[in-house]
Parts: structure tokens; sequence; C-alpha cells
């Protein structure tokens, strides 16, 4: 019959229409499916009826059959094959060689959020995280039953999980398997289910998870750890933990990328003159040089002051961006002394110059919108 043409195999002629070869096909469905005709050959012959169904029905399929060729047996395209019309006009759960359900499940994935302080950035932070979750039943260990007791099959299903019901189709009445509505398909029945867990092999508890937080991460960062999340039921696989990283704003420093940015407010005299002054990084006090003549919007730059980056051991740097704080309060003395000094200098008035978006105000941007 696989050398047949299809056109035989359905009982159509050539130029059928494709609503006759529907009507051909649910005939011989009727006819042929294993649920209704238990003949030994009738479940082949209606695998390769539903090939020639699944090339007859394709428009193009069908184009380049008539043109000599064909789609290999068992992989027609309208249905996807065998497999797929059979589950189409029967049900999933249809046919023969169901299986019973096993009880046992997969955890569902849990979810913690963490807060952060900048600092826990720079190099990593240990925490143990309070999480409620399903957790084994320490009364059954997962059997769900009773201690002392176990499953039993499952009377109506005899174990298999399903029964057969005959329903009414567009192909007629056919036989289908279904579950067992007695044991929900398991095919075995829990007669003294755990008191503690209710017959679940699993109960809602708060545990503790330690967990090791990586330098480097960043807000909206979602850590995962396999195997960390609910227990399943019945005592199934645990699922996956996910830990949902928030870094709280600092009042000094700011991120851009592996970089620190802070701001240096620094005196007119300083500015002119130089200084030495002690700062306090993110991780300890750190000596910086303030060179003579330094200009507002200048950058000083001090390295492997920054954050450990998420994949690697680097440090970034920590940069500072230089503010000229021009004094606005001025008694007689200090005024003079001033216009002495601009004589002395001869500075030039103030006149109008190329606008430039210096470096500094890019980082003091970034540092009022982080």
């Amino acid at each position: 019959m696989a050398d047949q043409d299809h056109y035989e195999i359905l009982g159509v002629p050539r130029d059928a229409s494709q609503d006759d070869i529907k009507k051909a096909y649910r005939r011989l469905a009727r006819q042929l499916h294993p649920d209704v005709n238990p003949g030994a050959d009738a479940e082949e012959k209606f695998k390769h009826v539903t090939h020639a169904y699944d090339v007859l029905s394709d428009p193009e399929q069908r184009r380049r059959y008539d043109a000599g060729g064909d789609m290999p047996f068992g992989q027609g395209g309208g249905f996807g094959g065998f497999g797929d019309i059979f589950e189409t006009f029967f049900g999933a759960a249809g046919g023969r060689g169901a299986r019973p359900r096993s009880r046992r499940e997969r955890g569902q994935d849990a979810l913690v959020r963490v807060n952060l302080d900048l600092g826990d950035v720079v190099f990593g932070v240990h925490r143990d995280l309070e999480v409620d979750t399903a957790v084994l039943c320490e009364t059954c260990q997962g059997s769900c039953c009773q201690p002392g007791t176990s499953e039993v099959t499952c009377d109506v299903c005899h174990g298999s999980g399903h029964v057969q019901r005959t329903v009414r189709s567009l192909l007629g009445n056919v036989v289908t398997s279904v579950p067992c509505n007695v044991c929900q398909g398991h095919g075995t029945t829990i007669p003294f289910p755990c008191a503690t867990c209710q017959g679940q092999g699993r109960v809602r508890a708060r545990r503790t998870v330690s967990v090791d937080i990586p330098a480097g991460v960043e807000t909206g960062l979602r850590l995962q750890m396999p195997g960390s999340g609910e227990v399943g039921p019945a005592g199934g696989p645990h699922g996956d933990l996910y830990i949902e990283i928030t870094v709280a704003p600092h009042e000094v420093f700011s991120r851009d990328g592996d970089d620190l940015l802070a701001t240096l407010e620094v005196s007119m005299p300083d500015a002119i003159l130089g200084a030495t002054t002690g700062i306090q990084s993110l991780d300890g006090p750190v000596e910086l040089e303030v060179r003579p003549g330094v200009q507002s919007g200048d950058v000083l730059t001090i390295k492997g002051r920054g954050i450990t980056p998420l994949r690697g051991s680097q440090r970034g740097d920590l940069r500072v961006g230089v503010h000229v704080v021009t004094p606005t309060r001025l008694d007689a003395k200090e005024r003079a002394l001033i216009e002495q000094f601009k004589k002395a200098t001869k500075a030039p008035g103030p006149k109008l110059a190329e606008f430039q978006q210096g470096l500094f105000a890019r980082l003091r941007d970034r540092f009022r919108n982080s």
C-alpha cells in the first residue's frame, strides 16, 4: 500500500476537490481507526490513508505530487503526520499506550529581592536570605502517605491511569482514552494521606538560603541558584531560586560601568596653589593630589578604587570631577587682597569663548540622574 497512488488510497479522482478529499478521508478514518476497527492491519492502513490525506490536502504538496514528487511516508505537512492527525481527531490522551501520570513534578521557581548598598557592589557581599517556599514534608518524606501505609492500585483503571470512553465526533462514535477521574490519572490512590502535608508530600516553611552575591552586580540583575527553589509535589525536583538585585543610590558616589564618580569641591586658593587632601572612598581613605591651577571640570583619577567587574578581577577607577568654589561673601580685607592680586596678574576681563561641554558637566549630569 506504501507504493499505491495517493488518489487510489483515498478512492478519489485526480481532479477531486479539497472538499471531496476531506470527505473521503473522514469516511476511511471511520472505518480504519484502530479504536474503531481492531483488525490487525487497520492501524497500518490508517497511517497510509492519513499520509495520503496530508499530501493531497495541502495545495503546495499536492502540486509537487502531481508533478512527480512526493513527501516521504510519515512526513506529511497539513497536520504534521500520523501522530498529529491522531491527536487532532481523537485527543492527546487518545490511542493506546497511555501511561499513568507521575505524582512527582518539578517545583516552581522562587524569586527573592535583595537591596544592596553601593559599597556591597565593590567587592561583593554574603547574605543569608529568608525564603518562604514549599519544602519536603518531614513526616512522609514526599510519599504523600501516612507513615506505615502506601499507595494502592486504582480499582477503576487497574493502574493504567486511563479509562475508555465512547464519544461522538465528526467521525461518528469513537472510543477515546481519558484520565481516570478516581485516581486523577496517577494509576494509584492514597487511602491514608499524610496528615502533615494533606497528601501533597510538601509543606510551606521559611528557610534560610546562604548566597554569595558577586561584585559588580547592578539594579535589575537576576542571579540564578539552580535547585534552590520550591520542592515539587510528592517530593519532586526543586525549582530554581532567582535573586533580583536593587542597588540603593549613594549620597556621594555614583556608578559609570566599573568606575565610580564623585565631585570634589576645591577653594579658589587651593585651586591656584594646589593641595593634597584625604578623601574617603568606599573601601577606605585615600590621598588625592590637587595640582596647582586646576580648573572646574578637570577630572582627577584614582586608579583601582572603582568596582570589581562581575566577570573579571581588574577593578575600575574612582574619577573625581573638580568644582572650584568661588567665594560669594568677602570682607574688606579679603576684597582688597583679591583686587591687589588682579592688578598684579593683569588678568583679562570676561569675554565670550567657544562653548564646550566638559567632561565634568557630563559626570555631574550622570550623577544627578543616577
